[in-house]
């Protein structure tokens, strides 16, 4: 079954791939949102738990915000939501729960002894503190999957404060320095990478131990650092052969070893093109309109074309820069060459492959729908015969707190009046 990109209420549908599975997200931010969020497009119940005492999740607070008079950079109304808040929530229960409280303690135990996987973001040592580590929960259900996304690792660690913000994380893995060219300052990627990268490896490892967990009936630590998983990234590339060989590490707009590859300016716009093998770099030259006699000799070979790389694009930019976009791009494509106009990233996500495919869906205000339609991330997998997606709202602060705790917990009234009086909730 496809997703429709009409609601759904209630929890999990039939079908969905991890149906029936269950996730405490103790996350806070955006990486360990992140993955929690991917888990709900999935098909699990995820429920955030959040401190009543603090405001829940930080990502709340983040302006801009959405209300019944749009988008503002101030919160104007109490039903105002952060627009971090309904991108990265959505799909979730939100129950709240004081965790230094002493009385949190047998509420927590008992979620833990009805979950499948739990996450968490928490800096190296807070979790050992607050008595809710691996091997606490570990303790009290033994199949369950406990998931780690930290700046560092496990172990803690890291430079200064050891706090792991996405710029800090960039700059100690070297990516700042692959982008742009020789001499320039460090270039921070556009995208908080280092915190979105991170929750990918970590649902696959969640998954991957889930997996294990049916298997054996035991569950175990998954631990993934922000700063490994960015810097394993770096590493595809070798860059200490690129040092080795004379090749530039920073390359700019275009890549020598692939010439022709870069991007190149048109008279209104930019061009991509990605022509490395001898095919390809026949297109470019016949889509310029140059005689095989004057390239050939020259750039007839793939080593010829890296030797010669600054004078083979310059030649490719003198041809673009003269021409309109759609035309360049329409030479180069006539002739079997990869070639895309460099979109803007409003551009981007309003391409209709992508949002026929719902890997970008349109996002709106829970309780405002006609506001303002906003375009937020959607589950980028697609299945033959399951159904997933990012089609539910985002919570408000405990707003699940009585279905989780009478209908999962199966706690009657006189003991969650009691908890909401001792502030546990």
């Amino acid at each position: 079954m496809r997703g429709t990109g009409c609601p759904v209420t209630g929890g999990s549908p039939a079908g969905r791939p991890l149906a029936g599975r269950v996730v405490l997200d103790l996350t806070t931010a955006l990486a360990g949102p992140y993955a929690t969020l991917l888990l709900a497009g999935l098909g699990a119940r995820v429920i955030k738990i959040e401190n009543p005492a603090t405001g829940g999740d930080s990502s709340r607070g983040n302006a801009p915000y959405l209300g019944r008079d749009g988008l503002s950079l101030a919160r104007r109304h109490d039903d105002d939501l952060s627009v971090s808040h309904l991108l990265r929530g959505r799909g979730k229960e939100s129950v709240t729960l004081d965790l230094k409280h002493p009385g949190a303690r047998p509420v927590f135990a008992d979620l833990v002894r009805r979950a499948d996987i739990l996450v968490e973001n928490f800096s190296p040592g807070v979790t050992g503190r607050l008595g809710i580590g691996f091997e606490d929960v570990h303790a009290l259900n033994a199949r369950l999957v406990y998931t780690s996304i930290s700046g560092f690792g496990g172990q803690g660690g890291g430079p200064g404060t050891g706090k792991a913000m996405d710029a800090i994380i960039q700059a100690l893995s070297g990516v700042m320095t692959t982008a742009g060219a020789q001499g320039d300052g460090p270039v921070r990627f556009g995208l908080p990478i280092g915190d979105l990268l991170a929750p990918l490896y970590a649902v696959i490892g969640t998954l991957t131990a889930v997996i294990q967990a049916d298997a054996t009936g035991v569950g175990q630590h998954v631990d993934v650092s922000m700063l490994g998983a960015l810097t394993s990234l770096v590493a595809c590339e070798p860059f200490d052969v690129y040092e080795a060989v004379g090749l530039e590490q920073r390359t700019g707009a275009t890549v020598p070893r692939l010439a022709p590859f870069g991007v190149f300016e048109a008279e209104d716009g930019w061009v991509a093109l990605c022509a490395p093998t001898d095919r390809f770099a026949e297109g470019v030259f016949a889509a310029m309109g140059v005689p095989d006699e004057q390239w050939r000799r020259r750039f007839g070979d793939r080593d010829s074309r890296v030797a010669r790389a600054g004078e083979l694009h310059g030649l490719i930019a003198d041809w673009a820069r003269r021409r309109p976009l759609a035309e360049v791009v329409e030479r180069l494509s006539g002739h079997g060459v990869p070639a895309a106009e460099v979109r803007d990233p409003v551009q981007a996500v309003r391409d209709p492959t992508v949002r026929a495919r719902e890997e970008v869906v349109p996002v709106r205000h829970p309780r405002y729908p006609d506001a303002v339609e906003l375009s937020g991330t959607g589950l980028p997998i697609r299945f033959s015969d399951a159904d997933a997606g990012l089609r539910e709202p985002p919570p408000y602060l405990g707003e699940h707190n009585l279905t989780v705790l009478r209908d999962l917990l199966g706690y009657d009234d006189v003991r969650i009046a009691d908890l909401t009086g001792d502030a546990v909730i």
